[in-house]
C-alpha cells in the first residue's frame, strides 16, 4: 500500500464529475480554478508532508487493522496517543497552511465516530453495518482519500423538529429504502473543505427521536456522486483576494459549500445507519467527544501563526519584538490552554469496547467554549501590534503599489523599518488576512456552537455530588434541598 503522493492526489481530484459551482459557474477543474485551488493547495501539503522526513512520523501512522503504513487522517484512533496525534496533526496543518484544512479532520472523526457507533448498533440489533464501514476503512487507507464530514443540515425553522418543518428536505433524510440501497434528498449546509475531498462522509445533524427516524442517517458517499450538486459560500473578504501580488497573502485558504441532495442513491454497502433513530445521539455524543477535544489544536496551530506575523509587524514598523513580549505571553498562553485542555480531555478518556479511544466529553466540550472565546483575544492582540496597517483596511492595492506613475511614492510611504516596502506590505495583508480574512477557522461555530457545548457541560455537571462533598466538608448534618417550584 503505497502513500498517495501530491500529484496522485491532485490527480484524483481531476478526475471527479464536475459539479461545484459558484457565482453561477461550474468549476471544471478544482486544483487550478481561483475559487477552488487554495484550498486544494492547503490539504495538498498534507501529502507532502507524509513524504517529509521531519514531518512523517506525524503524517503517516501504521494501519490498525493492516499493520501497513497509511496516511493519518485515514487511520482508526485506537489509542490515547492516536487522538493526541490527532490533535498534533492538527495544529502543525495550521502551521503550514494558516487555515482549515476541513477534508483532513471532520470526514476522518466520522469514520472513528461510526465505527463505535455500529459496533453498538450490529451488537443490539443483530445488524452488519459495522462489517460495511471495517470494508470502507480499508479502502480509505488503500485510496488515501480526503474526506469532508458533513453534519450540519440546513434545519428551517428552529423552534421546529425535523419532521414538522414545512419543507422536509430543510434536514437531509431517506426518502426510500431499496433492497440495494437509500435514496436520500435534503442539504448539508456550511460544510468545510468539500472542494479538496474525494469523499463525503455523512452523519446526523442532532440526536432525533422516532417522529424523525427519516433523518436518523449515516452514510459515505463520493464527492462527484450522481444526483449531487455542491455550491462554494466562502466569500473573500474583499475584492483583494480576487487579485494577486500580496493582495492574496498566501498560496492557501479554505471554503465551504452548500451540498445540495436531490433523489441520489446511496449503495447498501456505504450506509451505516439508516432510521435506527436511538443511536443518533450516540453518534453526536462520539463525534464531539473527539472533535472538541481536537479542535483546540487548530486554534493553537493558527495562533502560533499570529504570533509569528506580529514578530514581523514589529520589526517591519521599526520596533522591537521586545516591545511587545508581554502581549506574546498572552498569545501563546492563549493557544497553550486550548492545545493542552484538548489534550487533557484526551488522557482522561478511555477505549470504547470497539477499540476506539474516546476522549472524557465534559472536558472536550469545556475545551470548545474555550475555544469559542480564547482565539479572538489572540486575534486582537495581534491586530494591536501590526498597528492600523494590518487591521483598518488602509493598505494600498498591489495593483497601486507597482503603479508605473505613482507606485514610488505609495511603496515611499509604506516602507517603516529596514525592511523593503513590500515586506512591510505582506507582513499587514499576512496579519489582516489570519484575523478578519479568509485564514480564520470557525472558532465560534466550527463544530458546532458554544452554547450547544454549554448545554453538555450542564447536563454532565455533578451539581449533587459536588454539594454532598461541600456539605461534609462543611460540617453540615442536615440536607439542603432544592426549592420546589
Amino acid at each position: 500500500m503505497a502513500l498517495k503522493t501530491r500529484a496522485d492526489y491532485l490527480a484524483s481530484l481531476k478526475k471527479l464529475r464536475p459539479n461545484i459551482h459558484k457565482f453561477g459557474e461550474r468549476i471544471d477543474d478544482v486544483t487550478t480554478h481561483p475559487a477552488t485551488r487554495r484550498v486544494v493547495e492547503s490539504h495538498a501539503r498534507a501529502y507532502d508532508a507524509a513524504h517529509d522526513p521531519a514531518l512523517a512520523g506525524l503524517f503517516t501512522t501504521s494501519s490498525s487493522m493492516t499493520e501497513e503504513k497509511i496516511h493519518r487522517h485515514n487511520s482508526l484512533m485506537t489509542s490515547m496517543e492516536d487522538v493526541i496525534s490527532n490533535s498534533k496533526f492538527k495544529r502543525e496543518m495550521y502551521r503550514l497552511t494558516g487555515t482549515c484544512t476541513g477534508a483532513l479532520c471532520a470526514g476522518w472523526n466520522g469514520m472513528n465516530t461510526m465505527w463505535a457507533v455500529t459496533h453498538e448498533m450490529d451488537a443490539a440489533l443483530k445488524t452488519d453495518y459495522h462489517s460495511r464501514i471495517k470494508k470502507y476503512a480499508l479502502q480509505a487507507q488503500a485510496e488515501g482519500w480526503t474526506f469532508a464530514g458533513a453534519l450540519t443540515d440546513a434545519k428551517g425553522d428552529r423552534s421546529l423538529k425535523a419532521s414538522q418543518q414545512p419543507d422536509p428536505d430543510s434536514n437531509l433524510r431517506i426518502v426510500e429504502v431499496q433492497d440495494k440501497g437509500i435514496i436520500l434528498r435534503g442539504a448539508k449546509c456550511m460544510i468545510c473543505g468539500v472542494a479538496a475531498a474525494n469523499e463525503i462522509f455523512l452523519l446526523p445533524g442532532t440526536a432525533y427521536g422516532e417522529a424523525d427516524k427519516d433523518f436518523a442517517l449515516s452514510c459515505a458517499v463520493p464527492r462527484d456522486i450522481e444526483g449531487l450538486t455542491i455550491i462554494e459560500t466562502r466569500r473573500p473578504s474583499d475584492t483583494r483576494e480576487q487579485e494577486e501580488g500580496f493582495d492574496i497573502p498566501t498560496e492557501t485558504g479554505i471554503t465551504q459549500a452548500y451540498l445540495l441532495f436531490e433523489d441520489v442513491f446511496v449503495p447498501k454497502e456505504r450506509v451505516f445507519l439508516c432510521k435506527e433513530y436511538a443511536y443518533t445521539g450516540k453518534a453526536i455524543q462520539f463525534f464531539t467527544s473527539i472533535y472538541r477535544a481536537c479542535i483546540g489544536a487548530c486554534v493553537a496551530g493558527q495562533g502560533d501563526v499570529m504570533i509569528g506575523a506580529g514578530v514581523l509587524m514589529a520589526r517591519a514598523n521599526g520596533l522591537s519584538a521586545k516591545t511587545f513580549a508581554s502581549k506574546f505571553i498572552e498569545m501563546a498562553v492563549n493557544n497553550e490552554t486550548t492545545f493542552t485542555m484538548g489534550v487533557g480531555a484526551i488522557a482522561l478518556g478511555g477505549r470504547h469496547p470497539s477499540g476506539i479511544w474516546m476522549p472524557d466529553p465534559l472536558t472536550s466540550h469545556t475545551n470548545k467554549i474555550h475555544v469559542a472565546t480564547l482565539p479572538y483575544e489572540t486575534k486582537r492582540l495581534c491586530q494591536e501590534i501590526g498597528g492600523g496597517i494590518a487591521e483598518t483596511g488602509c493598505l494600498p492595492s498591489y495593483r497601486d503599489f507597482t503603479d508605473p506613475k505613482y507606485g514610488k511614492l505609495v511603496q515611499k510611504f509604506v516602507k517603516a523599518g529596514s525592511c523593503s516596502a513590500e515586506a512591510r506590505a505582506r507582513s499587514a495583508r499576512l496579519t489582516e488576512w489570519l484575523t478578519l480574512g479568509a485564514g480564520v477557522p470557525g472558532c465560534m461555530h466550527g463544530g458546532g456552537s458554544p452554547d450547544g457545548a454549554r448545554l453538555v457541560v450542564r447536563s454532565l455537571l455533578p451539581l449533587e455530588k459536588y454539594a454532598q462533598m461541600a456539605r461534609k466538608l462543611g460540617g453540615i448534618k442536615e440536607e439542603i434541598p432544592e426549592p420546589g417550584k
